[in-house]
């Protein structure tokens, strides 16, 4: 594990879940790193190329902020490491690519932790909309309403462009973005607005919304935020010709499509959500992303969410920062 910040605790009691043991860990805040250690069983070591090198370690957890990831990439990479990096995977698509690149050349895996992918409701919908169920799908939106308090932009890294590359979409949305282009086939076009500070003391934005035109040429609404007290469950809307869903929070919540006689829509009401609580969030997703990623680097195959996927997410994030900059609408590469 390189960075030992509270999503790394998530990821730990992920990997324990799944019997994957945590051999070596580091951190810029040594104290942090050695509680970690000590609370994990694990070694700690003061810096990343140790990580990076180690003998038994065979792949990588990077839970650092995103400005921080094509260094252990590229060391990683030299030894044969495999490695995974918390979302996004970076800040820019220079770095990204790179990123990519670099995997490639050195024959190891790169993963990104984009766990909503295997909540039951995306596994679930994903399968229905290959199977037709929901016929031509003509929207498909995302709404991410959240909270974060003062005391979580307090230090002046969180909402920066040059440490986390942005906010509330790039930070907090994302996963939706991913779950919408992992359902939709991937955005086309799109056009966005932004409040920059709104709410928080912070240099980005903090409530943005986007029009989306998709691949298929269906259309759809993203709409991000922190602002907004006291914070309320995610959303996802899948409308199609044929019926509706909808995914609140980690479950789905509603699948009403006329005639349907598919195998029966796993539709729940107990939620859970980051809405207000970053750390609000189930384990079981992260587990069943770390083996999907540990079985892709057993068997030399592709993650479910790997380098490429985690671009894909990125291009669109960078496109709506694009798009509220130059007032402009922005079509993907």
């Amino acid at each position: 594990m390189i960075g030992t910040g509270a999503i790394s605790h998530k990821h730990a009691l992920a990997y324990a879940n799944i019997g994957y043991k945590i051999t070596v860990c580091t951190d810029i805040f040594p104290e942090a790193g050695r509680k970690f250690a000590k609370q994990y069983g694990c070694e700690f070591v003061p810096t990343y190329e140790e990580v990076c090198k180690h003998p038994n370690v065979d792949f990588i957890d990077v839970c650092t902020f995103p400005d921080f990831r094509l260094q252990p990439i590229e060391i990683a990479a030299a030894h044969g490491k495999s490695i995974q990096v918390q979302k996004p995977i970076s800040t820019n698509l220079e770095t990204a690519r790179k990123m990519i690149e670099t995997a490639k050349a050195g024959g190891v895996v790169l993963g990104v932790v984009s766990q909503h992918r295997f909540d039951d409701s995306t596994i679930f919908v994903k399968k229905a909309i290959t199977q037709g169920r929901l016929g031509r799908i003509l929207q498909a939106d995302a709404y991410v309403k959240w909270w974060r308090s003062e005391a979580y932009y307090s230090r002046p890294i969180k909402g920066s462009w040059a440490t986390e590359g942005g906010g509330a979409l790039i930070n907090q949305a994302v996963h939706q973005v991913d779950v919408l282009s992992y359902l939709t086939g991937g955005v086309h076009e799109l056009f966005g607005y932004w409040q920059l500070a709104a709410r928080h003391k912070i240099e980005s934005e903090d409530v943005v919304c986007a029009l989306l035109k998709y691949k298929t040429g269906a259309t759809g609404v993203l709409q991000a935020s922190t602002a907004f007290w006291p914070g309320y469950s995610e959303r996802i809307e899948i409308h199609g010709t044929k019926g509706t869903c909808i995914f609140t929070g980690d479950k789905l919540t509603a699948w009403d499509v006329d005639g349907d006689q598919g195998e029966p829509a796993p539709v729940e009401k107990d939620v859970m959500s980051g809405s207000s609580d970053p750390m609000a969030i189930p384990l079981t997703p992260f587990e069943r992303q770390f083996k999907d990623f540990g079985d892709a680097v057993k068997n030399k195959t592709t993650p479910l969410v790997s380098g490429e996927e985690g671009l894909k997410a990125l291009e669109v994030v960078l496109g709506v920062y694009e798009s509220c900059r130059s007032g402009q609408p922005v079509r993907l590469a």
